[in-house]
This record gives C-alpha cells, structure tokens and sequence, in this order.
C-alpha cells in the first residue's frame, strides 16, 4: 500500500503524464495494491489558511460575497486542492477511485483496499487515528515523496495528535449539505520541516533515489510517525 505525494514539475516529461505516473505505480504495487492520495479542499473552508489569504484584503461584504459563491463539497466532483498536487487530482479521477467525504480533509485510494481506507471519515477526525491517514498508520503502508520536501509530510498530523495537551478550535467549511460547523484539533504543519530532517536522520526504513528530475524517498507511516512522536517529546 502506497500512499503518494509528488510533483509533477520535479519529476520531469513523463509519458501520459499524470496518468503514466499512476500506471507505473499501479503496476509496481500489482493487483493486491493499493495507492492513496490527500485530496484536502482547503478552498472551501472559512477558517483555513488559504480562505484567510484569499479574503485578508477584501471588506467585510465582500468576504460575505465571496463565502457565499463558494460551492458545496461533493467527493464525486470537486477538485482537489491545486496545493495538492496533479498527481492526487488524478488519483481522485481514476477508475474505480473512492474518495472520503470529508469536506475539508478528503483521501482518495485506488485499489484492494480503497474502500477499507476511504470508508470511514469523521468530520471531528481530519488526520487522526479515524481517518483515512490514521487507517495507513493501522496498514502499515509506505509513503513515496517525489520532488516533495519534507515538510509536506501529511502523517507527521499522527505524531502530534499523540502528543500532550492537543488544542481543539472550531471549523466552519461548506459541506455535502451546506455550511457546517464543528471542533476537532488544531492542526498546523510549520513544524514539519525541522521535524521531517530528523525523522530522515534516524529512520531506518528510509530508501532514497531518483526519478528524473526528482530526489525521491520511500518511507514506512508508522516509522515516521513513531519517530517524529518521540523526537517531539524529547523536545
């Protein structure tokens, strides 16, 4: 099982593109596999960072105009969040593809597995032990970083969720039925890249290459998360 996070622009031309990629990696993985990508719609979101940037300069009606044209969550149709990657958007459209219905925090998985992965998603669990993320940590499942640095490593969210004292703060995103409401963790990733040269520094699971243009790495969930956990407490 494979969860992946890539640039495309790293990796280079690449035959079909973004579907070639998938292809190739599908057909490493072979018919038991099972190949997972982060499909977030931070866009959709009152209280994310991307919201907040896109209205910082605009008035108070004009941020009431704005939140009113943005469109409801459907995992059958909206986009993943350009911040995301190609590769995830093209996941999410692949045949047979399955996505969670988390209208924030979303997952897409292709494969065996997929429904097992995707099948669950509370709103209150966007990357803990409930979601998707959380089912890769349980499957013991790798992650490929292609031309991704580290600190945009999506399950280092497990390693602080275990951590002392985890603040909770209120969401307000447009959902399947509307606008909803409602408090999970406080999640940030301003940390991740620290954390992400020690984790790399210390895992013994790591294997490391290239593809094209791209520096590569290929990483157990659960190592890192592990290590990342006990790097933080040792802070």
């Amino acid at each position: 099982m494979l969860h992946v996070q890539a640039s495309l622009r790293a990796l280079g031309p690449v035959p079909g593109g973004a579907a070639g990629v998938i292809d190739a990696l599908l057909d490493v993985l072979g018919p038991d596999g099972t190949l997972v990508a982060y499909t977030a719609t931070p866009e959709n979101s009152a209280t994310s960072r991307v919201h907040q940037a896109a209205t910082a300069s605009l008035s108070p009606a004009e941020v009431a105009a704005y939140r009113a044209r943005m469109p409801r969550f459907d995992p059958a149709t909206t986009r993943a969040s350009p911040s995301m990657g190609a590769l995830s958007e093209a996941i999410r459209t692949h045949p047979g593809a399955l996505r969670s219905r988390h209208p924030q925090t979303s997952w897409a998985a292709v494969g065996r597995l997929a429904r097992e992965i995707t099948g669950r998603h509370p709103d209150t669990c966007h990357l803990g032990v409930d979601s998707p993320l959380g089912r890769l940590y349980d499957l013991d499942a790798r992650v490929l970083m292609i031309g991704v640095p580290m600190d945009r490593f999506t399950a280092f969210h497990l390693a602080d969720l275990r951590l002392p004292d985890v603040r909770m703060r209120e969401y307000r995103c447009v959902g399947e039925d509307g606008w909803t409401v409602f408090k999970a963790p406080d999640l940030d990733d301003l940390h991740f890249g620290r954390l992400g040269d020690e984790v790399l520094r210390a895992a013994r699971g790591l294997t490391t290459g290239r593809i094209g243009g791209a520096d590569c790495r290929l990483l157990p969930v659960r190592e890192a998360v592990d290590l990342a956990e006990q790097i933080q407490r040792r802070a």
